[in-house]
This record gives C-alpha cells, sequence and structure tokens, in this order.
C-alpha cells in the first residue's frame, strides 16, 4: 500500500533559527567543520588548493557553529580554530560561515566570543588572529584592535588583538554559547 504522506511540513525556504557554537567534540563535528573550511577557503576563496591543512591542526581546538532543528544539532554551518602558541599568547585562524548563514544569527560573531572567552579561561594574557581586511571592521566591532597590516597567502590581512576585558572566562566551551537567528525587518 502506497501512502503520500507528508512525513515533514516545514516550508520549502526553512531556516534554523537556533544555532549552538561549541569546542568540536565528536568526529562528525570535525569533519564537517575541516569539509566547511575546504569549501571556503579552497573553493570559494581561493586561498589553498586542494585543502587548508597544516601543522596548526595537529594541536588546535576547533569550535564550531551548528544550526539546530527543534534543538538538535544538524549541521556545521559555522567554525574556527583557537591554540596556545607561547605562555599565556593565543591564536585563533581559519574562520570560516557558510555562505547561506553569513548574515543570519551572528554566527561569525559568537565563534570569536567563544574562541576568546575559552582561551581567556584557559590563561589567555594575549589573543592575536591574522584577519582578512575585508573583515577589520567586524572585528573592531567586537573590541579588537589592528596592531599592523600584512600580507599572508598573496592577501592582504590584519593583525589584530583582542581586548581580553571585554571577553570574560567561558569554562565550559564543551557546552558554549547559543546563537538565535534575527527576526525578519518589517
Amino acid at each position: 500500500m502506497t501512502t503520500d504522506i507528508a512525513f515533514c511540513d516545514l516550508p520549502v525556504t526553512f531556516a534554523p533559527c537556533e544555532f549552538r557554537i561549541k569546542w568540536a567534540d565528536s568526529g562528525w563535528e570535525i569533519h564537517q567543520a575541516r569539509r566547511l573550511r575546504q569549501a571556503v577557503f579552497c573553493e570559494e576563496q581561493g586561498v589553498f588548493a586542494g585543502d587548508d591543512l597544516d601543522a596548526i591542526d595537529a594541536h588546535a581546538q576547533p569550535l564550531v557553529a551548528m544550526s539546530c532543528v527543534g534543538g538538535m544539532a544538524e549541521q556545521v554551518v559555522g567554525t574556527v580554530r583557537i591554540h596556545a602558541a607561547d605562555d599565556g599568547i593565543w591564536w585563533g585562524s581559519r574562520l570560516a560561515v557558510d555562505a547561506a548563514y553569513r548574515h543570519v544569527g551572528r554566527i561569525g560573531a559568537t565563534l570569536i566570543r567563544l574562541a576568546v572567552c575559552s582561551a581567556h579561561a584557559r590563561g589567555a594574557q594575549v589573543f592575536l588572529a591574522h584577519v582578512q581586511a575585508q573583515n577589520q571592521a567586524l572585528f573592531e566591532k567586537l573590541h579588537w584592535k589592528a596592531l599592523k597590516h600584512e600580507t599572508l597567502h598573496g592577501r592582504p590581512h590584519v593583525l589584530m588583538e583582542a581586548d581580553l576585558a571585554m571577553y570574560p572566562p567561558c569554562h565550559d566551551p564543551l557546552t558554549g554559547f547559543v546563537s538565535r537567528a534575527h527576526a525578519a525587518a518589517r
């Protein structure tokens, strides 16, 4: 017996309204984060050929932003990685947000917030990042200052430092933060 029962009544244009930002701790999260980085940095931007993995990935902590449906994680839509380089000096790198989610729910900003807050909880006294020049204004809005302009991978970047006083320590990065999509303006 064949029936045409709809299993889901969500409209075709459905978009998740909630995102969970946390430290990646499962294989599927890490795998999807790497696929997203490849899509953004290799395929979309052409910064790297093939993949963007490097020696830092061996000891960096990846963070993920996951779209949620019914409170359950569905897919990784954003990522960044952090690592301690020297005593008290931490770095963030490879911030990537899926193109379809760049203007939804402050995903990039929330990834940055958890990156700095969780490093702060682990003893960061300085938190740095090489930011693509077109993203400098976003970071400045998030209480970062520009230290110097550089060229990395043939592209303009800005070495920036987070104001740690604006990022209270987050001692539970596996739980992380929740970000919600903005309501459409009427």
